[in-house]
């Protein structure tokens, strides 16, 4: 096994690093007090060609794998921004997956440059008020009308809703007492964010102020034929084809919250002088520490062997599943500990790791939760009865 990064991963990394240390602990601050989406760090990394990393090269992508990817997300996360830069750009990456793989090529041609370059922002409408994680019971329905499509119904936790130009968009185009499974007669769409039938509003929440959480309203929004994206009742497989990558890009950004956390106490211990020694000369301040560095070490191999797997077109699901559950744990783990470390002072606002703390809740959470996804590792990996 080779562990080595390759020249090419490596001036990935150096070259995302350059851009994000453009935008500093007082930006970051900035934004979320004010809860200002960091619109000039997205143009910054569109600006870079960031935005098209995994996109076709045909179309003004990179055509660059889940693994390097990866090392993006995670670079951008164990930066000031934290998740909040991460989720500024994670949608514009992840979101027209489905597009670059189930597109037409028409639908390639016409729909991702203007993402790779920043021109259009886009967001996510799969999860609904009423059905949660069970996506065969979404109520959003399409209805066939001449040249396309009339959407009606309401989606949650849509990030970026109000500045975005489009919205991946899960509905219902049969209905569900028709269909042989739940998750049947569901399609994907990619639709205008037309302001006069699609109404936003933010969700208040505990962290990550900057990039708005909202529920959208949908009422007779028209989509043409051409911005279905996929066969018509196969929405959710195309859906299903982008789980395992979303699941490992928020592995990496868990990881890089966790390392900036690690980073962040182990300075402050170095340099915080009680009863005339650094606190990190005590072994009570080291060992918590030194626990969460080697968690982290073997987040980022579980993390990066998914990705790996993803990328050989080898079965990941397990892999996915483990490297968002335990990378997630282990962001957390830090962060906390970076709190605890610093006492009082952690919990002040100027030294960001309550920010930290705050933000590495929404891993352990979204896209989906710790347990599902230990349910789906005792089922498919140890051969236990479905439990749900």
């Amino acid at each position: 096994m080779d562990f080595a990064r390759t020249e090419e991963q490596r001036a990935i990394v150096e070259a995302v690093a350059a851009v994000v240390a453009r935008f500093d602990e007082a930006y970051w601050l900035e934004r979320e007090r004010t809860a200002t989406y960091p619109k000039e760090f997205h143009a910054a990394v569109a600006e870079a060609g960031w935005l098209g990393i995994a996109m076709p090269e045909e179309v003004g992508g990179a055509g660059l794998g889940i693994l390097e990817t990866a090392l993006v997300m995670a670079t951008i996360t164990d930066s000031p921004g934290a998740m909040a830069a991460a989720s500024a750009i994670h949608l514009n990456i992840f979101g027209p997956h489905a597009i670059s793989v189930f597109g037409t090529e028409k639908q390639k041609k016409t729909l991702l440059p203007p993402i790779i370059t920043g021109e259009v922002t886009c967001c996510f409408g799969v999860t609904e008020p009423d059905a949660g994680l069970e996506t065969g019971n979404i109520t959003t329905r399409a209805e066939k009308i001449e040249g396309g499509w009339r959407i009606s119904g309401r989606k949650i936790w849509t990030s970026s809703a109000q500045s975005a130009d489009r919205v991946v968009l899960l509905a219902r185009t049969t209905p569900k007492e028709d269909c042989a499974r739940s998750t049947d007669g569901l399609t994907l769409f990619f639709a205008d964010m037309d302001r006069d039938k699609v109404e936003a509003r933010v969700i208040p929440k505990m962290g990550r102020a900057a990039v708005e959480s909202n529920m959208l309203f949908i009422d007779g929004l028209e989509v043409p034929d051409e911005r279905r994206i996929g066969a018509v009742d196969a929405g959710f497989k195309c859906l299903l084809h982008s789980l395992n990558p979303e699941r490992i890009l928020v592995a990496a950004e868990a990881l890089g919250i966790g390392r900036q956390a690690l980073s962040r106490a182990s300075d402050y211990a170095k340099e915080r002088v009680v009863f005339g020694r650094p606190i990190g000369q005590n072994q009570a301040i080291q060992h918590p520490l030194a626990k969460c560095w080697v968690a982290l070490e073997a987040a980022e191999l579980l993390t990066l062997r998914a990705a790996w797997l993803y990328d050989q077109g080898e079965e990941c699901g397990a892999a996915a599943n483990a490297a968002k559950y335990f990378a997630a744990e282990a962001g957390f783990e830090a962060a906390e500990q970076a709190v605890l470390t610093l006492g009082g002072m952690g919990y002040a606002q100027e030294y960001h790791v309550e920010r930290l703390l705050r933000e590495a809740w929404i891993p352990r959470l979204a896209p989906v939760t710790a347990q599902l996804m230990l349910c789906y590792i005792a089922e498919k990996v140890l051969g236990q009865p479905r439990s749900y």
